[in-house]
C-alpha cells in the first residue's frame, strides 16, 4: 500500500510542478517582451466612394485651393478612391494622393461600377448610345 501511495503522490507532485513551471514561464515571458501593435491596421472605412475623371485631365493639388501646388495630373477615365469631400473639392487616392475639383469627376459607390464607367469613357463617344 505504501508503494501505491508513493507513486500516486509523486505523480501529483510532478503534474503540479509542471503546471507551476508552465505558469511561471508564461508570466515571466510577458514581462520580458515589449508589447507591440499588430502589423495590420484596424479595419476602418477610409474610402467613402469611387470616382472617374470625366475631364480630359485634372490637376491633383496638395491642398483644396486653386493656388496650391500641383502634384501631377490624372487623365480622363482614371479611377480614384474618394477619401474626403470639402466644399467643391475631393481628396483622392490614385497615382497621386491629393485634392481635385469635384466638377470633373463622376461618382460611384463601388470600384466595379467606377471601372465599368472608366472603360466606357476610354472607348470614346462612338461606343456609347449617345454617340451612335
Amino acid at each position: 500500500m505504501r508503494v501505491g501511495i508513493f507513486l500516486y503522490h509523486s505523480q501529483v507532485s510532478t503534474g503540479a510542478l509542471a503546471v507551476l513551471l508552465l505558469l511561471g514561464a508564461c508570466s515571466r515571458a510577458s514581462e520580458d517582451l515589449p508589447l507591440t501593435p499588430p502589423s495590420t491596421p484596424p479595419l476602418s472605412r477610409s474610402v467613402i466612394g469611387y470616382g472617374v475623371v470625366n475631364n480630359s485631365y485634372t490637376h491633383v493639388q496638395n491642398d483644396p485651393a486653386p493656388e496650391s501646388v500641383s502634384l501631377g495630373y490624372l487623365r480622363r477615365g482614371a479611377v480614384v478612391e474618394i477619401l474626403e469631400r470639402r466644399k467643391s473639392w475631393i481628396r483622392v487616392n490614385s497615382v497621386y494622393k491629393g485634392w481635385i475639383k469635384e466638377e470633373g469627376v463622376l461618382f460611384y459607390r463601388s470600384k466595379a461600377q467606377a471601372g465599368t464607367a472608366s472603360e466606357s469613357l476610354s472607348r470614346g463617344p462612338e461606343s456609347s448610345p449617345e454617340g451612335r
